[in-house]
């Protein structure tokens, strides 16, 4: 199967790594490989690749995508979370850089099996696997079995939805006649939600919607906590992990996050030295977030959103 997707800031992101030859990398998210690639032909036939993604079929295209020459090339299908259990299992003490592109491919958002559109009907899926696991919570399961309160909290905080009230009362009454399956019809559900002005300007009405519901499922923010505090600590001195986010809910983990690499210390303001003995054990390498240039939002209107953030260990 094809797996189309173009890399965002990839140039950026693999300059932004300091990338040497011989040097040992991980692509934490590595979808159809662009980055990885790009990475790969920077570290030579000595350097050892690490590409992990939880979506199988992402995997296997990235996997033939740089299958010949240069670096050794370790593919694991997982959770970027695991990155620690990846290492070990492969003999291999500790990570010279990596990187976590949080965005989802172009492939995942245009294929209608996979659930994510919510411009082509399909089924209420979402799931970053594939689906490849039976019992893992879907997007049907959380807008059909979801309280009305829980919807609400959803939609509000993971989709900053201004009308996350409303859509979630026009989803339980939905519901009651019959369950939501298809995202066609959990799309109409949300335009009926919001009123016909506020529909006429910004995004589509669906979006904040859908992206609150896919959070959800994957635990992506639960998920990105916990994948930054592990490859930080995977990480060599001098190592460097870059991030790239596409909502201020998934930018703000990571700056903070790195904020608290860089200045960890606990004491109450105004003493005159720190006696808490926390110590820094990063550093920002770029103190504001690095953007896609207006040129590359004209080749892909979806870079718009994304931002770059690196950190270096110390």
């Amino acid at each position: 199967m094809n797996y189309d997707h173009t890399s965002v800031l990839l140039n950026e992101a693999v300059d932004g790594l300091a990338l040497r030859e011989g040097a040992v990398i991980c692509d934490g998210t590595i979808g159809g490989g662009g980055h990885a690639l790009a990475i790969a032909e920077k570290i030579g036939a000595k350097g050892t690749l690490i590409g992990m993604d939880k979506d199988g079929e992402a995997l296997s295209a990235a996997a033939k995508r740089i299958e010949s020459g240069l670096p050794r090339k370790i593919f694991f299908q997982g959770n970027f979370t695991e990155i620690a259990q990846a290492l070990s299992a492969n003999g291999i003490d500790g990570l010279d850089g990596a990187i976590l592109d949080l965005g989802v491919s172009s492939k995942q958002l245009d294929d209608p099996a996979r659930g994510f559109s919510y411009m082509q009907d399909g089924p209420l899926s979402m799931r970053m696997n594939g689906g490849e696991r039976d019992g893992e919570l879907t997007a049907a399961d959380v807008v059909n079995g979801y309280s009305e309160q829980d919807l609400y909290g959803i939609i509000r905080d993971y989709g900053e939805e201004r009308w996350a009230k409303r859509i979630a009362a026009f989803i339980v009454k939905e519901r009651k006649i019959a369950p939501i399956l298809t995202t066609a019809r959990l799309t109409g559900v949300i335009k009926n939600a919001i009123p016909a002005a506020a529909r006429r300007d910004g995004p589509h009405p669906a979006k904040r919607t859908f992206q609150a519901i896919r959070i959800e499922v994957n635990d992506e923010l639960g998920s990105l906590e916990r994948g930054l505090a592990a490859f930080a600590e995977v990480l060599k001195p001098k190592g460097r992990l870059a991030v790239i986010t596409f909502h201020s809910l998934e930018d703000r983990i990571v700056k903070e996050f790195f904020l608290k690499r860089e200045d960890p210390c606990e004491c109450p303001k105004g003493l005159p030295v720190c006696v808490c003995g926390k110590v820094a054990d990063g550093r920002r390498v770029n103190r504001k977030p690095i953007l896609p240039t207006e040129e590359e939002i004209s080749r892909n209107p979806r870079s718009r959103s994304a931002k770059l953030r690196i950190l270096e260990k110390l």
